[in-house]
C-alpha cells in the first residue's frame, strides 16, 4: 500500500505528498551531492570531502579554493545538470509516447545533434562553440522533422516512435558518410565528441545549461498534471478539460530543447535519458511520468558515472558516456531477461 499523506495550508490550499516518492528524491539529491563532493576531491591533487565542502562555503585557502572553483567546479555543475536534462527529458518523451522506449536515443535527436556536431568539424573545421551550435541546431532540426513527419490530425505516441526511429537511421547513415569523407585529425576529434564527455567543461556551459533548467523545469512541473491525465487517452483528458495537443506540443518542445542543450553541452551521453525515468519510477513504485524523481536520478547517475571512470580508470581516461553506455547496457539487458521471466516477451 502507498503511503500519502495531505498537507492543508491556513488559506485553504491542500497538497498530497507521496511520502516514498519525497525519500526518494531526497535520497536522490544527497546521493547526487555527496558523489559531487567526491569527484571534486578526485584528481592529480586530492582534496578531501570535509576541505571541498568548506572551500565550497568560501571558507578554503586560495590553492584549494582555485582547484574547486575554477578548475573542477565546472565540470561537476554540468555534469549535474546534463543529467537532470536527460533525465527529464526523457520522461516527457516516454511520457508523451507512453513507451519506455521513447527516449532521445532511440527516436534520432542524439543523432541529430551528432549530425550538427559534424558537420561543423568535418566541414568547417569549426571551433568548440561552433561545434556546440552545430549540435543544438541539428538536435532542433531532428525534433522539428519528427514532429512534422509524425503528425496525422495530432501526434500519436506510437507513430512518433516510428518515425523517430526512422529518422535515426537516416541520419545515422549520414554521420557514417561524414566520418568517411573527413580527414583522420578531424575524425579523431569527431569520434572523441561523439563518445559523450565531461572532460574540459567550464563556466561557458554552465550557463546556457542553468538558464535553460531554470525555465523550463518549472514550465514542465507546472503542466505535469495534464501529463498524468494524457496518460488515460486523449478522449478522457479532452473530457477532464486537458487541452491535449498543446500540452504534447508544449513539452515535447521543452523536452527537444532540454535534450538538444545536454547534447550540446557534453556530446551524446548514451542512456541516461533512457534508463533514468524506468529506474526512478522503480524505485517510486508510483504511477505517472515521475518528472522529478527522474531529474534527479539522472543528475545522480551521470555524475556517478563520472566518478566511475576517474577512480577505476584515471582521470580522463575513459570518457563518461562509454560507462553511462556499459551501465545503461547492463540494465536494458537485466530488463529483458525479468520481462522473459515473465512470459511478456
Amino acid at each position: 500500500m502507498r503511503t500519502n499523506r495531505v498537507m492543508r495550508t491556513p488559506g485553504g490550499l491542500s497538497l498530497r505528498l507521496d511520502v516514498r516518492a519525497v525519500t526518494v528524491v531526497s535520497l536522490l539529491l544527497l546521493t547526487a551531492f555527496a558523489a559531487s563532493v567526491v569527484l571534486i576531491g578526485t584528481g592529480d591533487f586530492p582534496i578531501s570531502a570535509g576541505d571541498v565542502v568548506k572551500t565550497l562555503a568560501g571558507n578554503g585557502d586560495a590553492g584549494q579554493e582555485f582547484i574547486v572553483n575554477e578548475l573542477r567546479l565546472p565540470r561537476i555543475l554540468v555534469g549535474l545538470l546534463v543529467g537532470a536534462s536527460l533525465g527529464l527529458g526523457g520522461a516527457l518523451f516516454q511520457a508523451v509516447t507512453r513507451n519506455p522506449l521513447g527516449s532521445p536515443d532511440v527516436l534520432g535527436l542524439s543523432q541529430g545533434a551528432t549530425a550538427g556536431a559534424l558537420v561543423m568539424i568535418v566541414l568547417f573545421s569549426g571551433s568548440a562553440a561552433q561545434v556546440t551550435m552545430g549540435a543544438l541546431v541539428g538536435a532542433l532540426a531532428t525534433g522539428i522533422a519528427i514532429y512534422l513527419l509524425a503528425w496525422k490530425r495530432g501526434v500519436h505516441g506510437y507513430r512518433l516512435v516510428l518515425v523517430g526511429i526512422g529518422v535515426s537511421a537516416i541520419v545515422t547513415a549520414v554521420n557514417g558518410y561524414l566520418l568517411t569523407i573527413s580527414d583522420i585529425v578531424d575524425a579523431t576529434r569527431a569520434v572523441v565528441w561523439m563518445t559523450g564527455s565531461l572532460s574540459g567543461r567550464d563556466w561557458d556551459q554552465v550557463w546556457p545549461l542553468l538558464a535553460l533548467c531554470a525555465v523550463l523545469v518549472p514550465l514542465v512541473l507546472v503542466n505535469g498534471r495534464g501529463l498524468r491525465m494524457m496518460e488515460m487517452g486523449d478522449d478522457v483528458s479532452n473530457a477532464l478539460g486537458v487541452r491535449v495537443e498543446r500540452v504534447r506540443a508544449l513539452l515535447l518542445v521543452a523536452a527537444v530543447l532540454l535534450t538538444a542543450t545536454a547534447t550540446a553541452a557534453a556530446g551524446p551521453v548514451g542512456f541516461v535519458a533512457l534508463t533514468a525515468p524506468q529506474l526512478a519510477r522503480r524505485l517510486t513504485r508510483s504511477p505517472g511520468p515521475n518528472l522529478l524523481p527522474s531529474l534527479c536520478m539522472g543528475a545522480a547517475l551521470l555524475v556517478t558515472a563520472d566518478w566511475l571512470s576517474q577512480r577505476i580508470f584515471g582521470a580522463d581516461q575513459i570518457p563518461v558516456g562509454v560507462v553511462t553506455g556499459v551501465l545503461g547496457g547492463v540494465y536494458l539487458l537485466w530488463l529483458l531477461v525479468g520481462e522473459r521471466r515473465a512470459g511478456r516477451i
